[in-house]
């Protein structure tokens, strides 16, 4: 454990293979991307070319590169996610589908290390010419992809490929060589990621390096001609340690800050904290849905300006939702403060899981919350970002349950299973074992068993969610008073000794919320939107055939009655009430929306005024 400075807590992760998940609501979802979604996916990259642009770049067959010149990261993403599920599910044959697309892969790997199948086989001699040809950004996806597969499988021959490449770009680029500023960031966390499975630390020191070339003139691209764009798209206006709010293109600017989170990890220099911190408040405070969406312009896939949240048109990227888990995640081993776990629930159960079906094989590329009828789900877009991006984010969500401090255990996200750590506490190192125990997100009851191997004290903090007004705990029956549960940083702590099999069980009160935006943001002036826990519901038309989009209101006085449907969208808690008019209201969870019959779907609703409620 690194020494903290003052306010920074350097927690530890949990790994998702030491995360057995066993609950009515992730697991049913996870069996669904391993027998559905991974092998359409995977699938799509074989019609479409993606895959055979490896062996035409390796001179294995005829023909010229197919689709567009970021497409290689599509098959990254896949095998990394696939990867993943090896981890905790093995599969040989699947295993060997991709031995042989690895094999493609570091046979289209020029000698030098260079890897981007689009210019070995349309521009040779245009490498490294213009920023925004996603060549690191490629390259970052192709080491996630490796180190995951290693840590899966043992087998060394992706990770090769992956560090001879970083390796090349080590050669060219750095202090004293050439000049770069990538695009579109993710090659920087990709960095820290290999230098963690190989402990060579020229490898952080680089995405450092890289880190450090933005904001100072550098950037030479098609980015950086379009007036409309300019540097601020890909966050090169200012430089990075000086960032004060948000810009620019949404995934771009996730992957920037998550980066930076993991720079300072790695080395323990604080010189990022400070734009860390005044970063995320601008947008989590002033640029961030109710659902967790982020960016609400078509025009930069990105960000306008402070509380510009319109409802219809609304951007809102899945990959910028998943984008902002990783980012969410790394402040919270940084920081240690239970408001950055609650932005991951907010996106695990909101805007990132609302861009796969229910069905595993169709994606939203793009997240509005309300439409008219006319937004639905596809099978695969010409840019592919967000259904491979969700392949490897569902597989391993688990990393996101717990994590480890100095003293003992965090439980960050209440998902029914086990999780399996290894606490060293200085003077004693002790594996525990928690076994959780809920029907989460539909009901606040949280009961975990604890499980030392011996004897030992410890702290174990549970997160009391943001939306949570009251909560009661227990340990082995006994309810806990209120001087014996205080909070820090959103945990409450427990710091006593614990015995194997000790109990506790922790009752969140969960009643429906009516939500009020907030003033400055004009869209949602007399509108209301609805959450229970962490799930923000909407009406969409199939469950409402008498009602018409937009022409209805909800008064925030009138109770909404709460009934767990098991024949309904997998199983969900719906909500009911009436409209103004008396007529009956059904809202669903957000997530689950145009999994049926086309047709209007509203998020933020008008909001009866009290005269028109009371003439009734």
């Amino acid at each position: 454990m690194k020494q903290a400075a003052q306010g920074l807590s350097y927690w530890q992760p949990v790994p998702f293979t030491k995360v057995h998940i066993e609950d009515g609501f992730w697991r049913p979802r996870l069996e669904v991307v391993k027998q559905v979604t991974l092998q359409a996916c995977l699938d799509k990259c074989e019609q479409t070319g993606r895959i055979s642009n490896f062996a035409k770049a390796a001179g294995l067959m005829e023909g010229r590169f197919e689709g567009i010149y970021f497409n290689d990261s599509d098959v990254y993403k896949v095998l990394e996610g696939t990867a993943y599920s090896l981890m905790t599910d093995p599969d040989p044959e699947l295993e060997q589908e991709l031995d042989r697309i690895i094999d493609l892969i570091a046979a289209a790997q020029e000698e030098d290390g260079y890897l981007s199948t689009y210019f070995t086989l349309e521009a040779p001699d245009q490498k490294w010419t213009d920023m925004e040809r996603h060549e690191m950004y490629n390259g970052g996806h192709l080491i996630e992809a490796a180190v995951a597969y290693y840590e899966a499988t043992g087998k060394r021959v992706l990770l090769d490929v992956a560090c001879k490449l970083a390796d090349h770009y080590d050669r060219l680029f750095g202090l004293g060589k050439r000049h770069w500023v990538e695009g579109h960031e993710e090659i920087e966390l990709a960095l820290v990621k290999l230098y963690r499975i190989t402990g060579e630390e020229r490898y952080w020191k680089l995405a450092l390096w890289l880190l450090e070339e933005r904001g100072h003139g550098h950037g030479v691209g098609t980015i950086w001609d379009r007036e409309e764009w300019g540097p601020a798209y890909c966050q090169d206006d200012i430089p990075v340690k000086d960032i004060e709010k948000v810009t620019g293109h949404a995934v771009r600017a996730m992957y920037l800050y998550t980066a930076m989170a993991d720079v300072v990890l790695a080395s323990a220099d604080e010189t990022y904290v400070a734009a860390l911190e005044r970063v995320w408040s601008n947008t989590v405070e002033r640029n961030m849905y109710i659902t967790g969406g982020i960016g609400p312009s078509q025009h930069n896939e990105g960000f306008t300006q402070d509380y510009d949240l319109p409802n219809e048109t609304a951007y809102c990227e899945t990959c910028a939702a998943i984008a902002m888990v990783f980012w969410n995640h790394r402040m919270n081993l940084l920081f240690g403060d239970a408001k950055y776990a609650d932005v991951v629930e907010r996106e695990m159960y909101n805007g990132a899981l609302a861009g796969i079906s229910l069905s595993g094989d169709t994606f939203f590329y793009v997240n509005p919350l309300g439409s008219n009828g006319d937004h639905h789900r596809t099978a695969w877009y010409d840019t592919s970002c967000c259904p491979t991006n969700l392949v490897r984010f569902l597989p391993s969500i688990g990393q996101y349950a717990y994590a480890l401090t100095d003293d003992g255990i965090v439980v960050n996200q209440y998902i029914q299973g086990e999780g399996a750590m290894d606490l060293d506490l200085g003077s004693d190192e002790i594996s525990v074992r928690i076994i959780q125990r809920s029907n989460y997100p539909w009901n606040g009851r949280i009961e975990l068993e604890v499980h030392p191997e011996h004897m030992t004290a410890f702290a174990l903090r549970l997160r009391i969610p943001g939306w949570c007004r009251s909560y009661q705990l227990s340990v082995d029956g006994v309810v806990l008073e209120g001087h014996e549960c205080l909070t820090d940083r959103g945990y409450v702590v427990l710091q006593r000794q614990w015995a194997h099999g000790q109990t506790v069980v922790l009752e969140l009160d969960m009643p429906v919320e009516t939500i009020r935006a907030r003033e400055e943001v004009k869209a949602n002036h007399g509108r209301i939107a609805i959450q229970r826990g962490p799930i923000v519901y909407c009406i969409e038309a199939v469950d409402n055939p008498q009602l018409a989009y937009d022409s209805f209101s909800l008064s925030a006085r009138l109770p909404l009655a709460v009934n767990y449907r098991p024949d309904l969208l997998g199983g969900v808690v719906a909500l009911s009430s009436r409209d103004q008019n008396g007529k009956p209201v059904i809202m669903i969870p957000y997530y689950a929306w145009d999994n049926r019959e086309p047709g209007f779907m509203q998020v933020w609703i008008p909001e009866t005024k009290e005269e028109t409620l009371y003439s009734r």
